[in-house]
């Protein structure tokens, strides 16, 4: 009889666990999200000079408040990473949810409302960071929060990493890797910062999911020559010589390259395309062999980058005055390389291309080599039933960034890294990041927590 007892006992708390991770409250974790939200861009995080302890210190807070295990490493004094975990059973290696804490700097004088307010003006949330990235810090802390306070069973450990330095250095996720590696290195998938959504009116055309970035490979050209008074020029002086250089340089098409990811992206965005860019978009391997079409996407800058090495002409240095020609002239190139590419063989071709050896080249950034990750995973799979339950109409799809994030750090250690974020921003806000007035929608945020959250728990299962 006591054991009949026992069972339904057991059986009726084990129907009442199961209720209440079932029932979430949303509005109730929605309201808490934009409130967190407010509070996240509140700290001045710019780097430099960074001063990521205190968002650290931040999540630290709430971490503890609700039980979840986490340790702060201060790297440097001021600089920080926080790494936080809720176990799961073990069947399944973890997932990583990563975000940088560092923020670029902001000139107040130009923002509507202070960058560092988290002010709500008609719906949006002003501070820098908005979009880059503590929007997606913030919806990866509600993912831990509601997975304990739901006591959500999990296959696999989540592990909440937020590094510091990612906009200058990357001395953060560095450290960690050189330093912490043991904590996280067995881990399955990343999801971070860097997919590509395009929202248009109400509707969602395309929810671009990062798997690869391009690597910048900075380059510093030096020429030296005679230097003399500018009443009396000289013919080969290093100003003229490298504006030669400079002019080779820009006017050299570099090869077409097609990525296997970044075809699937022309294919599945063709519909998007005019009458007449639809088929040629579907058709990109053999549309890339008509050098019309190739001329028309090269001077398109959101197309353009895809398929080949840039080359951006930044900084350029000669004399401090008129008068003077200098003795050095030098330039600096932003040269992004393609997943798969060699430095080593791009300098020896853009050598032949400068054609004057006098001229010396010199790398002058930590390169780190491009990567990529594979489509075919439940990762990829998920975000793409979870986007289309909640946006019918998006197209999902693949997208290589022109830039770089932190995934291509810990694709090194075996991980698949996607950056992705369920946020759908117009081109007017996206023009925020980096620049003025950058802010994030009080919707974004709202269904942001919940989608993401869905996400990670279908992976989790």
């Amino acid at each position: 009889m006591l054991n009949k007892k026992l069972l339904v006992i057991v059986l009726l708390l084990l129907a009442s666990t199961a209720h209440a991770q079932t029932r979430i409250d949303w509005p109730r974790y929605q309201d808490s999200a934009v409130d967190l939200m407010q509070k996240y861009l509140r700290i001045n995080t710019s780097n430099p000079p960074g001063n990521e302890i205190e968002a650290a210190k931040w999540f630290k807070a709430i971490f503890d408040q609700n039980g979840i295990q986490n340790e702060i490493f201060e790297y440097a004094p001021g600089r920080a990473n926080i790494i936080a975990r809720i176990k799961g059973n073990g069947s399944k290696r973890p997932i990583i949810l990563l975000s940088h804490t560092d923020v670029v700097t902001a000139d107040a004088s130009a923002w509507e409302a202070d960058p560092f307010s988290g002010e709500i003006r008609q719906g949006t949330i002003f501070g820098r960071g908005a979009i880059d990235m503590k929007s997606v810090g913030l919806v990866q802390l509600m993912t831990m929060l509601i997975v304990k306070q739901q006591n959500i069973p999990l296959s696999r450990d989540l592990i909440f990493l937020a590094t510091a330095d990612e906009e200058v250095h990357d001395e953060g996720s560095i450290w960690m890797i050189a330093n912490k590696a043991e904590l996280f290195k067995d881990a399955e998938y990343l999801i971070t910062e860097g997919g590509d959504n395009l929202l248009e009116g109400s509707a969602v055309r395309y929810v671009g999911v990062d798997v690869a970035e391009k690597a910048p490979f900075w380059l510093q050209l030096t020429a030296t020559g005679q230097p003399g008074h500018g009443s009396r020029p000289i013919a080969d002086s290093a100003t003229n010589r490298l504006v030669r250089a400079m002019n080779r340089i820009i006017n050299w098409d570099t090869p077409i390259k097609l990525l296997p990811a970044v075809e699937k992206f022309f294919k599945d965005v063709a519909p998007l395309q005019s009458e007449s860019m639809r088929p040629k978009f579907a058709n990109i391997r053999e549309s890339l062999n008509d050098a019309a079409f190739v001329r028309e996407l090269s001077g398109q800058r959101e197309y353009n980058f895809l398929v080949r090495n840039t080359i951006s002409l930044t900084m350029l240095s000669g004399s401090k005055q008129t008068n003077v020609i200098p003795t050095v002239a030098t330039c600096n190139l932003d040269v992004r390389l393609l997943p798969g590419e060699k430095p080593e063989e791009f300098l020896a071709t853009l050598k032949t291309v400068i054609a004057d050896p006098t001229i010396k080249v010199e790398n002058v950034n930590t390169f780190k080599p491009p990567n990529s990750s594979p489509l075919d995973t439940e990762l990829f799979t998920i975000i793409s039933q979870v986007t289309k339950v909640n946006h019918p109409e998006a197209i999902v799809t693949t997208k290589m960034l022109s830039g770089y994030t932190e995934a291509q750090l810990y694709r090194q250690l075996g991980v698949v890294a996607y950056g992705w974020a369920p946020f759908y921003t117009t081109i007017e806000e996206n023009q925020g990041v980096h620049g003025n007035n950058e802010r994030i929608s009080v919707k974004n945020i709202r269904e942001g927590t919940r989608e993401f959250f869905e996400v990670v728990r279908q992976i989790s299962q």
